[in-house]
């Protein structure tokens, strides 16, 4: 399964895109702010393609999608949130977009999640590409 990220707006407080399963679009993104220099917590993670796993987090426990092999960022996972509050460098899904912000998060999540459970264990692997749009 292919994932693609495309990063389309970016303000001082966050960036909003449109995550696309198998070349369909699927729903809209936040992160925090791409920025040259990391910033804990309050940057989104570099450009480039990570393989994506299911796993148990501890802070949020359940199991959500993990990046795996991210340069100088670890638990970057995959979940539910409205606002760059919401993530520490974490992509966050949403049904709606506004500037600085993204709606009916669970909804989202909940369409998206059971795609990539669904591959992995039908043994695919899942890997998602991030871009600036």
């Amino acid at each position: 399964m292919e994932l693609r990220l495309l990063r389309k707006t970016g303000t001082d407080a966050s960036t909003v895109g449109e995550l696309y399963v198998d070349g369909q679009f699927q729903c809209y993104t936040l992160e925090p702010v791409v920025r040259p220099l990391k910033i804990q917590g309050r940057t989104a993670i570099p450009a480039g393609r990570y393989q994506v796993i299911v796993n148990f987090s501890q802070r949020f426990q359940r199991d959500l999608p993990l990046l795996l092999d991210v340069p100088d960022f670890d638990g970057i996972r995959i979940h539910t949130g409205n606002t760059a509050k919401d993530t520490e460098g974490c992509i966050l899904v949403g049904q709606s977009k506004a500037e600085n912000y993204i709606g009916a998060s669970r909804a989202a999540f909940a369409e998206l999640f059971p795609k990539l459970q669904a591959a992995l264990a039908a043994g695919q692997a899942v890997h998602i590409d991030i871009v600036a749009a």
